[in-house]
C-alpha cells in the first residue's frame, strides 16, 4: 500500500464520487477505480457499498478512512514537527467554535499565544456543537469547543465554563417587564431557535416537552445575526447563554428562567485515540492554564 493510494481513497470519500476525485487529482477515473480495487484486495474487505450509481462507506471503509486521514496528517506534519523540535514553532491550528459564545474571550487567548509563537496560524470554524464534534472525530479539526457532556470514549475533554440560559425578548415584548419567567409561561410564545446542529435546540425542545408542550418554532437558523434581527423586530423569543448577553443590542431584554436545568457547560475537546502533535499539545496546555483565569 502506497501513500498515494490512501490519498486517492480519501479524495473519493470526500467527493463521494470516483469521477470527481479523479478530476480533482488530475488523474484518470480508471486509475482511481483500480486503486480502490487493489486496496480492497490487499485489505480483504469491501470499502464501499454501491447503490444506484452512488457509493457509501462500509463499516470497514469508515475505519480505514479514519486511519488514512491520520497517516496523511502525520506525513504532512513532519516538517512542522521537526521545526518544533528546533524551537521554530511553526504550524497551523484548526479550531471549531459554537456560533453562540462570546468569541472575544477566545480571541484574546489566541492573541496572547500568537505573541509567544508568531509563526503559528489559526483557522476558526463556526458551527453547531454536533458538527464540531463530528469534524474533530474525523480529523477535519484539531479541536473544538462544544456543549458537555459529550462522548468520553472519543474525546479528551477540558471543561472551562458553566453558565445559565436566559430568555431574550425585545424591550417592547409582553414579557419584557418580568424579572423571572416559568417555562409554562412560554407555551403560547413563538420561538426562534438555532437549528438541529446545535445542542441548545435539543435542550429547549426537551425542556418544553417535559412541561407538557412542544415549542411553537417559527424560525431556525445557524446564524446569530438572523436571530438578533428577528428579535429586534419583535418577531418572537429566544433562549441564549448568559455569556453573550453583553453583546446584545440595547433594545433586547434578558430574563431569568425559573428552571434549574436551564444552563449549559462548555468544554474543549480533542480526539482521544490519536497522536497529538507538539503544537496542539502546547496550545491545549496554554488553554488549560489560562482559560479559567480569563473566564
Amino acid at each position: 500500500m502506497e501513500l498515494r493510494h490512501m490519498q486517492y481513497f480519501v479524495e473519493v470519500v470526500k467527493q463521494k464520487s470516483m469521477t470527481k476525485a479523479a478530476s480533482n487529482l488530475f488523474i484518470t477515473q480508471p486509475t482511481i477505480s483500480n486503486t480502490i480495487k487493489l486496496l480492497e484486495e490487499e485489505l480483504d474487505v469491501n470499502l464501499f457499498n454501491r447503490y444506484k450509481n452512488q457509493i457509501y462507506l462500509t463499516d470497514a471503509g469508515e475505519a480505514f478512512f479514519f486511519q488514512c486521514k491520520e497517516m496523511l496528517k502525520m506525513y504532512d506534519n513532519i516538517p512542522n514537527e521537526l521545526s518544533n523540535l528546533l524551537e521554530l514553532k511553526k504550524g497551523h491550528l484548526k479550531i471549531g467554535i459554537p456560533t453562540i459564545i462570546n468569541i472575544r474571550r477566545l480571541i484574546g487567548l489566541i492573541s496572547e499565544f500568537h505573541e509567544m509563537y508568531p509563526n503559528i496560524t489559526f483557522q476558526l470554524f463556526e458551527n453547531g456543537s454536533k458538527k464540531i464534534e463530528n469534524d474533530v472525530y474525523y480529523g477535519d479539526l484539531d479541536m473544538g469547543i462544544t456543549v458537555l457532556p459529550t462522548n468520553n470514549k472519543n474525546f479528551d475533554i477540558f471543561s472551562f465554563l458553566e453558565e445559565k440560559l436566559k430568555l431574550v425578548v425585545h424591550k417592547n415584548h409582553e414579557l419584557s417587564k418580568k424579572t423571572k419567567i416559568d417555562i409554562e409561561d412560554l407555551q403560547e410564545q413563538e420561538f426562534i431557535l438555532f437549528n438541529s446542529d446545535f445542542y441548545l435546540n435539543d435542550k429547549i425542545k426537551n425542556t418544553c416537552r417535559n412541561y407538557g408542550f412542544n415549542p411553537n418554532i417559527i424560525f431556525e437558523t445557524t446564524q446569530w445575526s438572523f436571530i438578533e434581527e428577528m428579535l429586534l423586530n419583535n418577531l418572537g423569543i429566544c433562549i441564549l447563554p448568559e455569556g453573550i448577553l453583553g453583546l446584545l443590542d440595547n433594545n433586547l431584554q434578558a430574563i431569568d428562567i425559573n428552571e434549574p436545568s436551564m444552563k449549559w457547560e462548555l468544554g474543549i475537546i480533542w480526539r482521544k485515540d490519536i497522536i497529538v502533535d507538539s503544537l496542539t499539545k502546547n496550545w491545549i496546555k496554554f488553554l488549560q492554564e489560562n482559560f479559567l483565569i480569563n473566564y
